[in-house]
């Protein structure tokens, strides 16, 4: 009995590129949920969680549109195996540092800073090598699958940083992120498949900016990244999570965990959902709902004073986020040609990817000025007039049917 090809698993290469990912994740997101609880018990401010994500929003958005280039012109199998190994390298320096006993935090802002460097090369490699390793008729569900994989991620690392944060140390999570990280390296290299044809232009400003006129002028591309921007920028509490586990729900660590892991477990089985019934008709509309939806949940955990019910609108908004990244990760791909699949990423990671270190610095300021409650409301609602407002300025977007393997319809 042959697999079904229509199943992204059936190819050798997505399997090792998924196991790869699922290691990297679950040691960033452990490493993640330690770094948080590490800088809070050390300072006791929201805004020094805050600098958190700025640390690392400064290289994407700096170098996001070299790293496309390079996604373009270098292996993207090599390029995500030094990404891996950078990560590895980096909870070392995580852990080695919290033995020092130093109190002082921004050594850890710094080894961040390398973090999201690395990872500014590695979203654009990862992104467009995945359409290398299915065929077409795979496609929509190997995105699915990937974006499925990458939340239960995000389940499990926190889980882990919280718990082991909780019984032991976040020492011990560095070293257990540096180990995982290293054995994305190794199978990372196992995937044998070579890349699509490469972009062979020299690197010039033309090359640098090709992918920013490209998303510009592609209202179904640039829609959908906008829409996930403005929703992130202004609606992320992930931030603020330790000060609403210590502060308001009085959980401590442990409880830190379970609150970030929530996200990732409504995301993870909504895109379980997604690859066994792909979006069939009205897919913009349903994006458009959905970000709505992550918006009114917002609101919802920003009042909760229950810590399961807190749970339960954090599962919500994983679970509308996730059709959202769903329908932008289909659009992003079908709509780009090859050999402009890197640049493209690379953009999206700027306008969506670094919009989560960036909205981390903006909860950790208006945390700090305005209190956790009230800045993940004004955020919340802030996300609400961002559909209203986009839904107006794309009406190709709000327009979307069907996803197919080749273009949106």
């Amino acid at each position: 009995m042959t697999a079904d090809p229509a199943s992204p698993f059936a190819h050798a290469d997505f399997r090792r590129l998924q196991f790869a990912r699922i290691a990297t994740i679950v040691a960033t997101q452990a490493q993640g949920t330690a770094v948080a609880w590490d800088v809070l018990q050390r300072t006791h401010r929201p805004l020094d969680l805050g600098y958190v994500g700025l640390a690392q929003f400064a290289p994407i958005a700096g170098l996001s549109l070299i790293a496309g280039h390079a996604a373009d012109r270098i292996d993207r199998r090599r390029l995500l195996a030094i990404v891996f190994g950078v990560y590895a390298l980096v909870a070392f320096a995580l852990f080695a540092y919290s033995r020092t006993g130093a109190k002082a935090v921004w050594p850890i802002y710094a080894i961040l800073f390398v973090h999201a460097t690395a990872r500014s090369f590695g979203q654009p490699a990862g992104s467009a090598l995945l359409p290398d390793l299915v065929p077409a008729a795979a496609f929509e569900r190997a995105v699915a699958w990937s974006s499925s994989a990458w939340q239960a991620s995000t389940i499990v690392g926190p889980v882990i940083g919280g718990v082991l944060v909780s019984a032991s140390s976040a020492p011990v999570v560095y070293l257990g992120a540096g180990i995982l990280s290293f054995s994305s390296v190794l199978f990372t290299t196992r995937i044998e498949k070579r890349p699509s044809r490469m972009s062979d232009r020299g690197v010039s400003v033309e090359s640098l900016l090709a992918g920013v006129r490209y998303v510009w002028t592609h209202q179904l591309i640039l829609g959908s990244i906008s829409l996930d921007l403005f929703a992130v920028l202004l609606g992320g509490a992930t931030a603020l999570l330790p000060v609403f586990a210590d502060k308001i729900l009085h959980t401590g660590s442990w409880g830190l965990g379970f609150l970030r892991a929530a996200p990732g477990l409504g995301a993870a089985l909504a895109g379980v959902y997604l690859a066994y019934r792909p979006l069939r008709r009205r897919a913009g509309i349903t994006m458009f709902a959905c970000v709505a939806g992550f918006g009114l949940a917002t609101i919802g955990f920003a009042l909760s004073e229950n810590f399961f019910l807190s749970l339960a609108l954090l599962f919500v908004v994983g679970a509308t986020d996730m059709v959202s990244v769903v329908v932008r990760q289909t659009l992003l791909q079908i709509e780009t040609p090859p050999d402009m699949r890197g640049r493209v990423s690379a953009v999206n990671l700027v306008f969506v990817g670094a919009s989560n270190e960036l909205g981390e610095f903006e909860s950790g300021v208006t945390g700090q000025w305005l209190g956790p409650r009230v800045a993940t409301l004004v955020g919340g609602a802030g996300t609400l007039l961002v559909v209203a407002a986009g839904m107006l300025v794309f009406p190709k977007l709000r327009r979307v049917d069907k996803l197919s393997g080749t273009s949106a319809t």
